[in-house]
């Protein structure tokens, strides 16, 4: 085998360095120090695999000058700076490396947590820099006895709820895509209402950066919460409403804040800068030794794995050769995903199986269904803490059972694909084919009849099948000035419809609300693909 080249584009620790460097089957080019320019134009296209971090952008311009590449590693977690779609069109594997920061993570906020309540930043400038001795201003809270609520109880989460519990805390989780079983197995007590954790004294969130969770702890959320409350945000930029939060911290409504990360950064001169009772560090949350020493180690050891072809952990993609595959699955694989995820949004609740059945031309290819559709249904929690090498693995490791099944073909359709998701509150299935090669559609959803372009913002408004519906739900869609742009039914024999609204714009709990509240209505939900 011939040597593969892998640059690193970005300061990694010494320790992943020497990996690449005492690898036999392997060139190393340690280009952190070179400027951009001559990295991307003249040091670039000698490689098989670049390793990144946040420094350098993987963008058009990067992927230009990417014409040998077949894998990127990203050092770290999160890839905001990488263009994955692009990525993908090129048949470029993208990975991370996700675990490497989870015990700096959870470190990190525990430091919040005890700064908050007893105000060392504060103290500590007061003495050290303004040389004021006045114990007297520095009185605190103990965490002994508080409540505490964690929102997200995964790799990060569940780890703060351990160490919370040793400090006497009380603690509750909210994490609806869970069994409640991970967290009462740590003698931490699980809710599904979100009420339970805005009445906390104090409340961290360790969720993905998804749609669903962008914003999710806003100025109504704030205005339930105790008063004297402490936040804590350690996870992702944006997750609290950085203006409600301001106005929480101005009025008093919230005692003091733990920040790490912004929804914009650097966030040098940022409003909340400003306020007496926030504490703020600059993004730390894998600045440890020990962490950038595991990232540096797992992401060499990734690129190594990758360049010579074995495997690709963490891949956040998946590179379809055309030439491997029939020119119809393609269409197939990013509906079942699509499908995968709706069912996910629509249940929002704890995974116990995922079945999907395949019939006819595309029947031969449902290992691969099975694969895109788990996919669609754990990233609504996990986000890019799932791929398409690890979605069955994280399935499995989480309880939930993957079915994939064959059938006689006698829909009328050439092809079709169903999944099926049982949750720990009921089942959702929704089936799907394609048209002329590459139209995408909905044709049923819990055996209601539609035809749907898995497409935009939906609505799903389940009622009972009497006069005046339609115009219920358009009046409410007026009333909150949103425009729908498409509107479909099914129903059924039991005098039940189902309507599938797709709007422009965003559909708000309030609206949602007050469909729930409509006379025939029996169940209604939102998703956006």
């Amino acid at each position: 085998m011939s040597k593969k080249t892998v640059v690193v584009c970005d300061h990694i620790h010494e320790n992943g360095l020497n990996i690449l460097i005492n690898d036999a089957d392997i060139i190393m080019i340690n280009a952190a120090d070179e400027p951009k320019d001559k990295l991307i134009r003249e040091i670039l296209p000698l490689a098989d695999v670049a390793i990144t971090r946040s420094s350098t952008d993987v963008d058009a311009f990067f992927l230009e000058h990417s014409t040998n590449i077949s894998s990127i590693v990203r050092a770290g977690v999160g890839v905001d700076n990488v263009d994955i779609d692009a990525c993908s069109k090129k048949g470029i594997v993208v990975m991370n490396v996700p675990t490497a920061n989870t015990i700096a993570a959870v470190e990190l906020t525990m430091a919040h947590m005890i700064s908050c309540a007893r105000k060392f930043p504060y103290a500590h400038n007061n003495l050290k820099i303004d040389r004021v001795w006045r114990r007297q201003d520095w009185y605190g809270t103990e965490l002994k006895d508080k409540k505490l609520g964690i929102i997200g109880f995964g790799n990060i989460g569940s780890r703060v709820g351990i160490r919370a519990k040793a400090f006497e805390m009380e603690v509750i989780a909210y994490d609806p895509y869970i069994d409640s079983s991970k967290a009462t197995n740590v003698d931490v007590a699980y809710t599904t209402n979100f009420e339970d954790i805005l009445s906390c004294d104090i409340i961290t969130i360790h969720t993905p950066k998804t749609d669903e969770t962008i914003g999710m702890i806003g100025a109504s959320e704030i205005a339930k919460m105790k008063d004297g409350v402490i936040l804590i945000n350690c996870a992702r930029g944006g997750l609290y409403d950085e203006v409600a939060l301001f106005d929480g911290l101005k009025s008093g409504k919230i005692a003091m804040a733990g920040i790490d990360v912004f929804n914009k950064e650097p966030a040098t001169d940022h409003p909340l800068l400003d306020l007496p009772n926030i504490i703020v560090t600059p993004h730390l949350g894998a600045n440890t030794l020990e962490s950038q020493e595991n990232i540096a180690i797992q992401a060499a050891e990734n690129a190594i794995l990758a360049a010579k072809g074995i495997a690709y952990p963490n891949a956040l993609n998946l590179p379809i050769k055309e030439n491997e595959l029939p020119d119809f699955v393609r269409p197939y694989l990013e509906l079942t995903q699509k499908i995968g995820n709706l069912c996910a949004q629509i249940t929002k609740s704890a995974v116990k199986s995922i079945k999907i059945t395949a019939k006819g031309e595309i029947a031969p290819f449902v290992e691969s269904l099975g694969t895109f559709a788990t996919v669609g249904v754990l990233t609504e929690s996990l986000a890019d803490q799932v791929n398409y090498v690890n979605a069955e693995f994280v399935a499995k490791d989480r309880g939930i059972e993957i079915i994939k099944e064959t059938k006689p073909n006698e829909s009328g359709f050439t092809s079709k694909v169903s999944v099926k998701v049982t949750t720990q509150n009921g089942t959702i299935s929704i089936a799907g084919t394609v048209f002329d090669g590459t139209v995408q559609r909905i044709i049923d959803i819990d055996d209601y009849v539609v035809d749907v372009e898995p497409k935009g913002v939906m609505i799903f408004f389940r009622n009972s099948d009497t006069p005046g519906v339609i115009g219920d739900v358009g009046r409410i869609m007026a009333e909150h000035n949103l425009n729908i742009s498409d509107f479909r039914l099914g129903r059924d024999n039991k005098k039940q419809a189902l309507a599938v609204v797709r709007v422009d714009g965003v559909v708000t709990k309030s609206i949602l609300d007050e469909l729930s509240a409509l006379k025939a209505c029996i169940s209604v939900s939102s998703a956006s693909i």
